[in-house]
């Protein structure tokens, strides 16, 4: 794996999942504590910042009011205008502090769905810094991560899926997601493994940490 040529996707690592107060960390809490995942997200951004790997962070956003969606959202979507969930302006929509972009770093602009691909210029962005490499960690498991992973698949990138830098509504999900659909579209990977392929180097795996395929 060429660092250069490899990107780490960050999906909504945003306060309304992340961190206690948030309109919808109640429902991922759990998921969260099992994979450890905002604490392994700190650890392999560090590294890969280190090792030169390209940073993209991807937030969803709304202005009040889900004007840029249906007036009668079902679904995913409907529970997030439900809850009033990454309103523009709130302390909710913010990228949590442990994973705040830092200077140089990319934030996409513009998604209003699952997949980070479909309203935004990333396609873009990796074209043309020359990234045939995307790891990508966030939420949800089963939703936001695995749409991204999909278009990935299908737009010829090498995939990679930081299982235990995911997190979803359930155990039931996670495993499921990580288990079955992981492997069909992408390389699902802790982020140790990760950070060993990246750097060449053997990483001892420690056993229990996230779900591999």
């Amino acid at each position: 794996m060429n660092a250069s040529k490899t990107a780490l996707v960050l999906i909504e690592y945003q306060n309304d999942f992340t961190s206690p107060g948030g309109s919808l960390h109640d429902a991922v809490k759990g998921v969260m504590d099992s994979t450890n995942m905002l604490e392994n997200t700190k650890d392999v951004l560090t590294k890969a910042r280190e090792a030169g790997v390209t940073i993209i962070h991807s937030p969803i956003s709304f202005h009040e009011g889900y004007y840029e969606i249906t007036a009668h959202p079902y679904g995913i979507l409907k529970g997030v205008v439900d809850s009033q969930s990454f309103r523009k302006g709130s302390w909710g929509v913010e990228i949590v502090d442990d994973v705040k972009p830092e200077s140089g770093e990319i934030v996409l602009e513009g998604k209003r769905g699952l997949d980070a691909f479909a309203s935004t210029n990333l396609d873009f962005i990796l074209r043309s810094k020359g990234i045939e490499t995307i790891a990508l960690g966030g939420f949800l498991t089963n939703c936001c991560v695995e749409s991204t992973m999909r278009s990935g698949y299908e737009k010829g990138f090498e995939v990679i899926t930081l299982t235990d830098c995911t997190a979803t509504l359930s155990e039931e999900e996670q495993k499921f997601a990580c288990a079955k659909n992981f492997p069909m579209f992408s390389k699902p990977m802790t982020h140790d493994q990760f950070v060993e392929e990246l750097s060449g180097e053997k990483v001892t795996e420690i056993e229990g940490r996230g779900y591999s395929a």
